[in-house]
C-alpha cells in the first residue's frame, strides 16, 4: 500500500511516518506541501494521502481535487475542522491523535483500497470505436482470404491474442499489417 504523509510541520510528518514504519507500513513520501505530495502521487498507482487541513501551499480540499481517484485521503485535524469538511469521501481523525486509531484507520483504508483495485482489475475493459473497427476489419480480412466464418475469425484472433499475451485489438492490428504486407 502506497502512503504519502503531508504535514506543514516536517517534525509532525516524520513522527507519523515513524509510527507507520514501526507497524509494518511503507511510507513512500513525506512532504510539507501539496505540490510535493502531488509530484509523489504522480509516480504511484494509488494509495493513501495522510494530511492536515492546511498545508504550506494549499488546503486539503484543493489537494483532494487534484489527486487521481485511485487515492484516498485521511484528514487529521481538530474536531471543528473535521466537521466542516466539504466531502464525505475523505476519512478524518480528530486531534489529539491516538496511535491505535491511526493504525486501525489506515488498515481499514488499505483494505478498501485493495478491494477497489481488485474490482477494477476484474472489470472488463471497454474497447474504443477505433479498436472495434480494427477487430472488425481483421475478421473481414480473415473471412475473405482464409474463408473463415465470423466465429472462426473471432476465435482465431482470440487464440493469437492469448498466445502473444496481447489484446484483441493489438492482435487484429498485427493481422492487418501482416496481411497487407503480403499484397
Amino acid at each position: 500500500m502506497n502512503i504519502i504523509v503531508v504535514f506543514p510541520n516536517m517534525e509532525h510528518a516524520k513522527s507519523v511516518r515513524s509510527i507507520l514504519l514501526k507497524n509494518g507500513y511503507t511510507v513512500d513520501a513525506v512532504c510539507c506541501s501539496g505540490a510535493q505530495a502531488l509530484r509523489a502521487a504522480n509516480d504511484l498507482d494509488g494509495g493513501i494521502i495522510i494530511c492536515t487541513c492546511r498545508l504550506t501551499d494549499m488546503v486539503y480540499g484543493e489537494l483532494y481535487e487534484y489527486l487521481a481517484p485511485r487515492f484516498a485521503m485521511l484528514l487529521i485535524g481538530s474536531n471543528s475542522q473535521i466537521q466542516e469538511r466539504e466531502t464525505e469521501d475523505i476519512v478524518a481523525l480528530g486531534t489529539p491523535l491516538k496511535v491505535h486509531e491511526l493504525l486501525q484507520t489506515v488498515a481499514m483504508m488499505a483494505e478498501i483500497s485493495m478491494r477497489k483495485k481488485k474490482r477494477r482489475k476484474q472489470r472488463p475493459k471497454t474497447r474504443s470505436a477505433w479498436e472495434n473497427r480494427l477487430i472488425h476489419q481483421a475478421k473481414l480480412l480473415l473471412m475473405e482470404r482464409n474463408h473463415f466464418s465470423e466465429e472462426e475469425a473471432h476465435r482465431y484472433l482470440q487464440k493469437r491474442s492469448m498466445e502473444n499475451g496481447s489484446g484483441l485489438a493489438e492482435t487484429a492490428q498485427m493481422v492487418l499489417s501482416l496481411m497487407d504486407s503480403e499484397l
